[in-house]
């Protein structure tokens, strides 16, 4: 690719540990330092996830397909931003195109300071993997990648706003700098451009409180009706 941007990085002073993840009753969780913490995307994504069972379950071929799309486009454009030069000729073409298309917005990108690092917060309450912190336009954001095979309405991707929102507070906690914006960036197969859903992390806190209560209130639902049937 005769095209590459050269992308600065930032040293953390203080490495991030890898922690590994657990599942329990079907929900993931991360082994941290304060103990097992729900994932960003199991409690930000809990009220869809049946809808999104029954959707896998009944369309195994195009679950499998959009799985593998984005595992792919996550990892192609993790190797861009480390300054690795992919080989396109080795991406399914769906891929491809989505990585052309988002290309313009990844190079408005640098001093990355986090590429898919694992943030978690006590305070917060959750721990994830962040795809993103970085400079998008000179200012620091939380930047998430998606693909997408439809276009997407911002009313239908709370839960995507929700995630980056969580990331921004959690890494706050771990590193005392605050990032006040984040970036949603899809890849969309029906779309001609990148579709980009700018956000400011203050707007979306209460929301996110008021939706993780709602799942602890679930989980401990989900919890006595197990022990009913033991």
């Amino acid at each position: 690719m005769n095209y590459m941007k050269n992308f600065t990085h930032r040293v953390l002073t203080t490495p991030l540990q890898e922690m590994n993840t657990v599942y329990v009753n079907g929900d993931r969780l991360y082994n941290t330092p304060s103990g097992k913490l729900p994932s960003v995307t199991t409690v930000t994504g809990w009220e869809k996830s049946q809808f999104f069972k029954k959707w896998r379950q009944d369309n195994p071929k195009e679950s499998n397909r959009v799985r593998d799309r984005g595992n792919e486009l996550h990892s192609l454009i993790e190797d861009y931003l480390n300054n690795k030069e992919p080989d396109l000729n080795l991406i399914t073409d769906n891929t491809k195109d989505l990585f052309i298309q988002m290309k313009p917005e990844l190079d408005k990108l640098d001093n990355i300071i986090m590429l898919e690092g694992v943030v978690w917060s006590e305070n917060v309450g959750l721990a994830g993997r962040v795809d993103c912190i970085a400079e998008y336009d000179g200012v620091i954001n939380i930047i998430d990648f998606k693909g997408s095979t439809r276009r997407k309405q911002r009313g239908h991707i709370e839960n995507y706003l929700l995630q980056a929102t969580a990331y921004a507070l959690m890494w706050q906690d771990m590193s005392g700098d605050k990032v006040d914006d984040f970036k949603i960036l899809i890849g969309c197969e029906e779309c001609c451009n990148c579709q980009i859903f700018h956000g400011k992390t203050i707007n979306y806190v209460k929301l996110l409180y008021d939706t993780i209560e709602k799942y602890k209130t679930h989980t401990e639902q989900k919890q006595k009706q197990m022990l009913m049937f033991e």
